[in-house]
């Protein structure tokens, strides 16, 4: 299950979330996204829903779900 939801469209690709995450859940894809943008992606075994990435990011990308 899904502990945060990404809404990618919102992503500017700046990295924040990545640096920030204490579990290292939050990685880039290396895909580009329609803005042009390396897309991210959350693991969702390492992720503990801290909320740190959704504290940092300046785009509001993130929902934490639990």
């Amino acid at each position: 299950m899904n502990k945060v939801k990404i809404e990618i469209s919102r992503c500017k690709g700046c990295g924040y979330c990545v640096d920030e995450c204490p579990r290292k859940a939050i990685s880039f894809t290396g895909i580009i996204g329609e803005k042009g943008y390396d897309t991210i992606k959350i693991d969702d075994d390492l992720c503990i829903a801290c909320g740190s990435c959704y504290r940092v990011c300046p785009d509001r990308v993130f929902e934490i779900l639990v």
